[in-house]
């Protein structure tokens, strides 16, 4: 079985921008993708979807976004880019191919595939984000509420809720654009925690990530800093805060508890909820790591600028805050797959020469 340089699990925007980090340094990467296309989670995102960041802000790299550079691109756009980045990048990706566990013997790490074959590689870099494990808080009532329950993964368009009561639980950017499309067909509400807080799209006439980038905060290592992500506020050129303003949809702080149908809130009153829509955000989906002594007890990570700390030759490209504010964004992927890609390849390199690793 040929021992491929290195493995990178995942075809979205992380996975494509860490092969083409591993190439430039004279690597021969194999990508592997669940999905039938290199696009990563992005075709299964709802449909309205709208980028925050403008397509200036929203690029790979070595190719910019297309079209005009202001706008901010739909769902169909990212895909139709990506996929455009896959097939000029020319890398051996593979797609149909679901990794359920990673092993390691000896210096050699053996993914096993869900149809039964098994690669080996000398290092491997997990890009697969956290589309595929939402995150679904214990809220009271949840478990037996009898309407509707869905996460955002799982949400595609307003039109099914047509008429019904609806509560999205959640305070940011997807909360709030789902609320927003979903108080035009229905009776929404956006249920928070804390306050519902916004940030301008454009301060000083200029975009925010404009202003990210020429201060050095969107690339700043802060994350090694956190001991848990910082809540974003939504980001909005004005209509998502008229529009909850107007009570369309309405924001209420968190209900008490759910029982049956009914939702109770915390100053006493209680109706019927036809639905509830969680937008509560992602862990990382690194279950086939099970194996490897690299995962905490809530399934994140143990790793310092992407590599993991327990197990040398193993890496991390698109998490939450890895390295910086923008390390789970198409605009910031590319560095932090840059910063991982160097000190594997030196791993590999030395491999091929016989130096210091088997």
């Amino acid at each position: 079985m040929d021992l491929i340089d290195t493995l990178v699990i995942g075809a979205g925007q992380s996975g494509l921008a860490t092969a083409r980090a591993l190439l430039a340094r004279g690597l021969a990467p194999v990508v592997l993708e669940a999905g039938e296309a290199a696009t990563g989670s992005w075709p299964r995102y709802y449909d309205s979807l709208t980028l925050f960041s403008p397509a200036l802000y929203s690029s790979l790299p070595g190719m910019p976004f297309p079209g005009d550079p202001d706008r901010h691109p739909h769902r169909d756009e990212v895909v139709a880019y990506l996929a455009a980045y896959a097939e000029r990048l020319d890398a051996d990706i593979r797609t149909g191919h679901y990794v359920r566990a990673v092993e390691q013997a000896e210096g050699i790490f053996t993914a096993r595939l869900a149809d039964g074959r098994t690669l080996r590689a000398r290092t491997v870099v997990a890009a697969t984000g956290g589309f595929a494990n939402p995150y679904r808080p214990g809220l009271p009532g949840l478990d037996t509420f009898t309407g509707t329950v869905l996460h955002a993964a799982e949400y595609t368009r307003p039109e099914p809720f047509a008429g019904q009561r609806v509560l999205v639980v959640g305070g940011g950017n997807t909360a709030v654009q789902i609320g927003v499309e979903l108080a035009r067909h229905a009776q929404a509400t956006v249920a928070t925690r804390g306050r519902l807080r916004f940030a301008p799209q454009r301060p000083l006439g200029r975009d925010l990530h404009f202003w990210y980038t020429i201060t050095g905060l969107d690339a700043a290592p802060v994350g090694r800093l956190l001991t848990r992500p910082p809540t974003v506020p939504v980001l909005d050129d004005g209509r998502y805060r008229a529009a909850v303003a107007a009570g369309r949809p309405d924001h209420r702080p968190m209900f008490t508890r759910l029982d049956g149908d009914r939702v109770h809130w915390g100053d006493g009153t209680t109706e019927t909820v036809d639905a509830v829509i969680l937008a509560t955000g992602y862990r990382p989906a690194l279950d086939y790591l099970t194996g490897l002594d690299v995962l905490d007890a809530d399934g994140h990570p143990r790793h310092r600028g992407g590599l993991a700390t327990a197990v040398p030759g193993l890496g991390f490209v698109g998490l939450e805050w890895q390295r910086s504010l923008s390390s789970a964004s198409l605009r910031g992927v590319g560095r932090d797959a840059a910063r991982v890609a160097k000190p594997l390849a030196a791993m590999v390199l030395n491999a091929r020469n016989g130096i210091g690793y088997t």
